[in-house]
């Protein structure tokens, strides 16, 4: 049975767990997964699982009776940890560093709360620098937009009079043709 087979379990979050981990496809006791569900489930590559478990990003993984290595939801929890780490830009070795903290036990909350809080400081300085640039790119879109309209107006301008010229050109010769000829026939 893959991972996408299987049916999520539904668990309740109460308003406290705002950091509550995400549904699993299989409950606690029943979650022993291959190393290519877990890359199917997470999108990392089999590789990459591998050189998280030897640099000691990932704790100890279980192993099967033949050598295969088992993940549980708990690894997957901390997979999902570790993939939003490395969207704040958290370099690797503040993460290896992040879970040898978690391996050492509670003693470590007040080191793990300040690794933290420098990467969310980090990561706020990011957002006001993209903040600022996505403001540059707005007054750019507004300036090409607005010039954009200006040149098809001028165009449209441009066209105009030599529009308005042939059409009138047109009405004249049409009016000459509706009416009589001036030419008078000779008397006889």
């Amino acid at each position: 049975m893959t991972v996408l087979q299987t049916t999520p379990v539904t668990t309740e979050q109460t308003p406290a767990d705002v950091c509550a981990a995400p549904r699993h496809p299989r409950p606690n006791g029943q979650d022993s997964y291959t190393i290519s569900e877990v890359v199917a489930f997470t999108g990392l590559t089999a590789h990459t699982l591998r050189w998280y478990e030897r640099i000691g990003l990932m704790s100890h993984i279980d192993r099967s009776h033949t050598g295969q290595r088992r993940y549980s939801n708990r690894d997957l929890d901390w997979l999902d940890l570790v993939g939003k780490l490395r969207l704040t830009g958290m370099p690797v070795a503040d993460m290896v560093r992040y879970a040898e903290l978690v391996r050492e036990g509670d003693g470590t909350y007040a080191e793990r709360h300040a690794l933290l809080e420098a990467t969310r400081r980090d990561v706020r300085a990011r957002i006001a620098e993209l903040q600022d640039t996505l403001a540059v790119l707005d007054r750019k879109i507004m300036f090409y937009s607005d010039a954009s309209r200006a040149t098809a107006h001028e165009a449209a301008a441009l066209k105009a009079p030599a529009h308005e010229a042939d059409s009138a050109r047109s009405a004249a010769t049409a009016r000459r043709a509706a009416r009589p000829s001036s030419r008078r026939t000779p008397r006889r």
